[in-house]
């Protein structure tokens, strides 16, 4: 994030100026305005990470900015982090100073909150975490109600948990997630939710069955198992496959399956390349699939993966890098035509762009 204080007056303007720039990128493929979803414009942020800087004796958060990276500036607000966060980063900063122990060779201090409430608080440091060090941050974790976790080179200590619980109501529905401190979540607790009720729209309800790839915990796949009748997702990381199974337990789904796979793998799989001991409970010619959710990361869709995608009839491509994308429908648009097209606004005051597609075969 570029600034910790923002000018809210500008965001709507900036806000158009994105969707502007972004219709314009897209004009080769389609002649669709994009439907805007915008950010709270303070407070939205979730997750953040600050250094640690330490001066005449006293701990301070810090940022850099963009492009420079050789000296941080010190911060005593970050406007567009969470309230929650926003009302825990000075009570920790103030037992850090309070506390050698703490202060002591701490170069990180990372807060993961929720919408519902929820939080963790990680410091990180260039020493070895002991008994010393674990009695102060208990009591830290007491005064606080939240939970810390400490990390060093090769070491994590847990004090009372690595995650926080969040609940997110889409459509009058709540749903659960864990999220695990250290893998991937969406950064914008209000954007999320939009992109999980946008993509269910966009799906409506269906006789046949989904394929996710890239499904994380599981962020827009619980929701979208009742929009099919069967749904089957993949995911390479062993955290958020975990963490999905449980979500999928504690949201009572039953007609969804997990496999942790790269898309790469699936892609082999499902043209029985070759077999996957991890798919041995799955019979993948027991799906009918007719449509493909993807969210991937920055890189997009491999070639072989997206030449695999385009064979459905349907492919909802949810990305955070346009460019990528657009080098994907490069590909995509030889089959499919463009149904929805949407802009998420997930770091607002930036040029980053968060898009959603909706490809239907021609």
């Amino acid at each position: 994030m570029a600034l910790h204080r923002v000018n809210t007056d500008d965001y709507q303007d900036q806000l158009h100026a994105k969707a502007k720039r972004l219709a314009e990128a897209y004009r080769e493929f389609t002649d669709l305005e994009p439907e805007l979803f915008p950010s709270p414009p303070i407070h939205y942020r979730l997750r953040a990470e600050f250094k640690v800087w330490h001066e005449g004796g006293v701990a301070h958060y810090a940022m850099y900015r963009q492009g420079e990276y050789k000296k941080p500036f010190i911060i005593d607000t970050f406007t567009v982090g969470s309230e929650l966060m926003n009302q825990l980063m000075p009570k920790v900063l103030e037992a850090v100073n309070s506390s050698e122990v703490l202060r002591k060779r701490l170069f990180s201090a990372e807060f993961l909150t929720t919408l519902s409430g929820d939080a963790l608080i990680t410091l990180i440091y260039h020493k070895k975490l002991d008994e010393s060090w674990e009695r102060e941050a208990r009591a830290l974790q007491e005064k606080l109600g939240f939970p810390i976790l400490g990390r060093s080179r090769k070491q994590k200590m847990v004090l009372e948990r690595d995650f926080v619980t969040e609940k997110l109501d889409i459509d009058g529905k709540s749903y659960q997630y864990k999220q695990v401190e250290g893998s991937f979540t969406q950064p914008n607790g209000h954007i999320c939710r939009s992109m999980i009720q946008w993509a269910k729209n966009a799906c409506g309800q269906n006789s046949n069955d989904l394929l996710e790839l890239y499904c994380g915990n599981g962020n827009f796949t619980i929701p979208l198992s009742e929009n099919f009748e069967k749904v089957l997702a993949t995911e390479i990381s062993k955290v958020s496959v975990n963490s999905a199974q449980e979500n999928i337990q504690v949201n009572g789904i039953n007609n969804l399956d997990i496999v942790r796979l790269s898309s790469e793998e699936f892609t082999q799989a499902i043209d029985k390349v070759r077999p996957f001991r991890r798919l041995a409970h799955i019979d993948l010619d027991s799906y009918s699939f007719d449509t493909v959710l993807v969210d991937p990361p920055r890189a997009g869709l491999d070639e072989d993966t997206c030449a695999m995608v385009a064979r459905f009839p349907r492919i909802l491509y949810i990305s955070c890098n346009p460019e990528t994308q657009l080098e994907n429908l490069k590909f995509l648009s030889r089959t499919h035509r463009i149904e929805r097209f949407a802009l998420f606004d997930q770091f607002p005051y930036t040029d980053h762009t968060e898009t959603g597609l909706l490809l239907v075969r021609k």
